[in-house]
């Protein structure tokens, strides 16, 4: 699990909170209740502010267009919408050609966060159960079609996104939110809970291993998350005192 840092702290205080501002008060109080220095908290604020993670005005720092895009798709994962399913695959294969390598890369990043598995280089599929919206950079590049596989649905989707490791990774979180007592405890688990939840793949229910964790963490989190709230608004009360 990642060490708590000043940044990590002030990203997922400010991802959790809608809308996604909050006064240098209360990030400060919220860091030092985690355990972390308030020097430590200035400095990450002016660095985030600098490299664009962060904006400023009058004493409130809110989350950057970028990040906000990021909070979307968090709070997407958190609650998924996902259809049923008919046994059919999204299909997208790469048609253009010249790209340099930012752009290939920004590509592929984009289709992973669409919970799309490269099945080889170029060809990006997983099963139609969920709206995939593409955007029009990514949408250029690709030709899309609907398929189905000939071979076993379930043995594809386990190379294309390793459901099993998914759950293993999942049921060590859980265990780690019960036994997790302190808040800066929690909140570290949490942090690494919601990364993972972002890198659930969504596959529909025959094919997941028994007993997926899936809702159990998504769970866990909501739970934490409306705690921390909790908490973190007793010290908004306070430091506004």
């Amino acid at each position: 699990m990642r060490k708590l840092t000043a940044r990590s702290a002030i990203l997922s205080a400010l991802l959790g909170a809608h809308p996604a501002e909050a006064p240098v008060s209360w990030i400060v109080s919220v860091a030092e209740e985690l355990g972390l220095q308030q020097s430590a908290v200035r400095v990450a604020l002016t660095r985030m502010v600098a490299m664009g993670d962060l904006e400023r005005a009058n004493g409130v720092y809110r989350l950057s267009d970028r990040l906000i895009e990021r909070q979307r798709r968090q709070d997407a994962a958190v609650s998924p919408v996902v259809k049923a399913w008919d046994g059919e695959w999204f299909l997208a294969v790469v048609t253009a050609v010249g790209d340099d390598a930012p752009a290939r890369t920004a590509f592929r990043d984009t289709m992973r966060s669409r919970r799309l598995g490269e099945l080889r280089e170029g060809v990006w599929t997983r099963p139609a159960n969920i709206e995939i919206v593409l955007g029009p950079d990514a949408s250029r590049r690709v030709s899309v079609f609907t398929a189905a596989p000939q071979d076993s649905p379930v043995q594809l989707a386990e190379t294309l996104f390793a459901p099993q490791l998914w759950a293993r990774d999942a049921e060590r979180l859980l265990r780690e939110f019960a036994s997790s007592s302190s808040m800066r405890e929690r909140f570290e688990v949490a942090a690494a809970a919601v990364r993972h939840i972002l890198d659930d793949p969504l596959l529909p229910d025959p094919l997941l291993p028994a007993d997926w964790p899936g809702l159990r963490l998504r769970a866990e989190y909501a739970a934490f998350r409306t705690e921390f709230m909790g908490f973190a608004e007793q010290l908004l009360v306070t430091s506004d005192v």
